[in-house]
């Protein structure tokens, strides 16, 4: 699967949006540099209150393109970085990702898919209703989450707009995306 960049985001303050920058530098083991999600151990502030240790599976935030013009659809109007994201994606089904796919983005960096976004009610404070576009049911009554993927940057490098996002799938049985 092949896919490409279309914006890069980063805050080094807590809020729910980020703004878009013309690159981002991913550093192993910890996330972008200069953002507030970046570390070793757990940077969300619901994640924090549970356990300040737990390792930060969390470092990178990815989101869909495809999903704005979903959630368009219903009269939302959401651009990069609105959700929080630090890299926004176009043309690969990153919800559709196993568990431990390795993401090789631009020339350097490398990040593997730990799970999936779990939404919270700060997606209705940016826009009343959007956490019901982002977080739904399917037909077998199993909760359906859209709002991105979370990864570890195993390779640094620098990313930006542009760039191809290749996933490389796991060996053996895949093991679908679970909330992180």
């Amino acid at each position: 699967m092949v896919g490409s960049v279309t914006a890069v985001s980063s805050n080094g303050e807590y809020s729910f949006t980020k703004p878009n920058r013309e690159s981002v530098t991913l550093l192993a083991g910890l996330g972008v540099e200069g953002d507030v999600h970046a570390g070793v151990t757990v940077k969300h502030r619901s994640r924090i209150a549970q356990d300040p240790t737990q390792p930060n599976l969390r470092q990178v935030h990815l989101v869909q393109e495809e999903l704005f013009a979903e959630v368009g659809a219903a009269g939302f109007e959401v651009a990069p970085g609105d959700l929080g994201e630090n890299i926004t994606t176009r043309g690969i089904d990153l919800l559709g990702l196993p568990a431990g796919t390795l993401l090789r983005i631009g020339d350097e960096a490398v990040l593997e898919v730990t799970g999936l976004r779990n939404p919270c009610r700060q997606i209705d404070n940016f826009s009343d209703g959007l956490l019901k576009q982002v977080v739904g049911r399917d037909e077998a009554g199993n909760i359906v989450r859209k709002a991105g993927i979370m990864s570890i940057v195993k390779e640094g490098g620098v990313v930006r707009p542009g760039d191809v996002v290749q996933a490389d799938l796991p060996s053996g049985p895949h093991r679908p995306l679970e909330r992180v």
